[in-house]
Parts: C-alpha cells; structure tokens; sequence
C-alpha cells in the first residue's frame, strides 16, 4: 500500500444555505491580480458555487471532501479514512473517520437558536452519532453583526421552556457584537446562535447533531415549517453555561512571524499562525492535523515537492509526513492549525514554558 507521507489537500464542499450569501469574500475569490498587475480568473481544481447560489458553509474536512493529490488522489476523506485509518486519521482513531470536522460560514440571515448534546446524551438518544463540541473563529463581521450565546445571568431551565412554549426563546439569551480575530468556544449544552454578516471559522467533532429550539418561523424548501426539537433541547440546555467568547488573545513571536494558542479542548486545538518568512515544520507525530488558508498565496514544499496555496485551500497532514515548510510570497500567510491534541504536551507545556500562568492558561484550555 502506498504511504500517505505528504500534505493532502481537500475539496471544499459548499452548502446552499437560506441564511447564505453569493459573496463569499474574503475566502475562494474569482480572480486575482498577478506581479505585473493583471488581474486573471482563477480557475479551481474543484467544483464551485454558480453564481448567485446562496452559500452558507463550505465543509473541509467534511467525509465527502475530496483529496486532489498524493496516493489517495481521487479518493474522498471518508474512503481515505477507511482504506488508511490511521495513517490519515491519526492514532487512536479506529473508526477511519476523521475526528474534526472543519467549516467556513457566510451568513446574511439568523440561524436558527440551537443546542448540541454532550457525547453520552447522543449515545443514549441518537446511537450511531457523537455529540458536539465547537468553537468559532471570526474572519470577518460587519459593524452590525451579532449572535447569540448562552442564557441570560439568572435565567433558569425552567424559564427558558416557558420561554420555548411561548415562541420566545431569543429573549432570554445573551446578545454579543463580535470583531475579527475573536475565538469563541461553544461546548455541549450551551444555547447558540449565529446572526448575520458574519464570515466564521468552525471546528467541531466529526458530527452534525443539533437540536433546533427556534427557527423564527422560517418555512423550508418543502414550504413547511422545519421541525424543531424541544424535548431533546430543553434536556441538554445548561442554564448555567458561561458565554466563552473574545477569549485572551495569546499570541508569541516566532522564527517565521507569529504563533496564537487559540484554543484547545480533547476533541480539538486550534492555532492561528502568521507567516511572514519560510517556516519548517516537523512531523504531526501521530496526530490528525490540517490547515486552512486565510490569507496571503505561497507554496507548501515537501522534499517530493510542492504545491501552490490561497486563502480557502485545507490540507491534512498525514502522521507519516516527515517535515514540510511554508513558502510565503509578497505578504504574510496567515492560517488555522488544528488537530487532535494531547492538551499537557501539545498546549499546557508550551504555554508554561512561554511564562504563561495556569490560571491564563486556563481561559482558553478545555479539558
């Protein structure tokens, strides 16, 4: 069998959306402007949206993306995953499902008030998925944008099904104006929702359980109201749940520019990286591990060779991957780092050894 020991890049694939737009800048432009200044189509190695499709996620490490190189080109994620496990997945993974499903959102509407369960809770009453923990990254959000998150300061479980009975609940739930850059950390049981004009980064589990409290009476394509799920909701709300969002900003300077911790949890870690100079990277060791470009065009190398990147490309780094580097051009690349961490060697550690305090490291680690 062929050894998976290079970075894979996937195929986005884009979701149609009522609450989605046709402009998905600043990710997946149409053309771009070359040294001397013209300006070209770009011409994608996958399928994109028609123009005027209202796009509202482009899933990137969705089971149904596809690998555009290396041994397993032509395969998508989830064929990949069952045909390699582990050497695609990372270790402790028997399932040959990637662990961390990853997402861009392009929203122009509110989406519905929605809650996720904790693992044991989707064991019990949805077998066959596991529950769902998320964070947020912000890309971009107009000056108006908002979302909600969590219950109001003393709002209990019981006000807020009254709340639910009586087509009310986004009176009870804390109202935030976000900026970009800002990381918000979303874990089972907290009430969410996203409003519009906002352009956002996701990693979660690998699954898509979620328990819709309130769709502000929105019809769907079948002209009906979608369904809601009360029961199931109200069960996993935590009233009590914090609203972890704008959380501390811990960023340090690093040989190739900047490296911000920005969060981490046992289903996820994020990192943002700003590259402003080559930067060499070791081995995943045994991680699932990916990227995704935000800004800035350059090369991904390998001793094999390399590829061209823009803003929106995702790769995976498969574990056996010896080393690879990252090639700027003109400006910086600013990407995501995320993957399966060991949260005491991958995040605490590093965190310590940068002087950080438990307590600040704590503000933005999950156990």
């Amino acid at each position: 069998m062929p050894k998976l020991d290079r970075p894979l890049q996937l195929s986005p694939i884009f979701k149609n959306k009522i609450w989605g737009r046709s402009d998905l800048a600043p990710l997946y432009p149409t053309s771009w402007k070359t040294r001397t200044g013209r300006t070209i189509p770009i011409h994608y190695p996958y399928p994109v949206p028609a123009a005027g499709e209202l796009i509202g996620e482009a899933w990137l490490t969705d089971e149904n993306s596809r690998i555009l190189n290396g041994p397993a080109s032509g395969m998508t994620l989830g064929e990949a995953g069952g045909k390699f496990g582990p050497e695609i997945c990372g270790e402790g993974v028997e399932d040959g499902r990637f662990p961390i499903l990853t997402k861009f959102l392009f929203t122009s509407d509110w989406l519905s008030i929605q809650v996720h369960p904790d693992d044991e809770f989707a064991r019990q009453h949805d077998p066959g998925s596991p529950g769902k923990c998320e964070m947020w990254y912000v890309l971009d959000a107009n000056p108006d944008a908002a979302f909600l998150l969590g219950l109001k300061d003393g709002a209990t479980n019981q006000d807020f099904a009254a709340a639910f009975d009586a087509g009310r609940c986004r009176s009870l739930l804390k109202e935030f104006h976000p900026e970009a850059g800002e990381a918000i950390f979303v874990p089972p049981g907290t009430v969410h929702a996203l409003g519009p004009g906002l352009v956002l980064f996701e990693a979660e589990q690998s699954s898509d359980l979620t328990y819709r409290l309130d769709d502000f009476g929105r019809l769907g394509a079948d002209g009906k109201p979608r369904s809601l799920h009360r029961d199931k909701g109200l069960a996993v709300t935590r009233a009590d749940a914090p609203a972890l969002r704008d959380l501390p900003r811990v960023v340090f300077r690093t040989a190739y520019g900047q490296r911000r911790f920005v969060v981490a949890s046992r289903y996820f870690a994020v990192e943002e990286l700003s590259v402003e100079r080559i930067a060499n990277f070791g081995p995943a060791k045994g991680k699932a591990l990916g990227l995704v470009v935000l800004e800035g065009e350059g090369r991904i190398e390998t001793a094999d060779g390399w590829m061209g990147y823009r803003p929106g490309d995702t790769y995976i780094i498969p574990p056996a991957t010896p080393g690879y580097r990252l090639a700027p051009e003109d400006d910086a690349t600013q990407l995501l780092k995320f993957y399966m961490p060991d949260l005491d060697q991958d995040f605490r550690q590093p965190l310590l050894a940068q002087g950080l305090s438990a307590e600040s490291i704590d503000s933005i680690l999950f156990a």
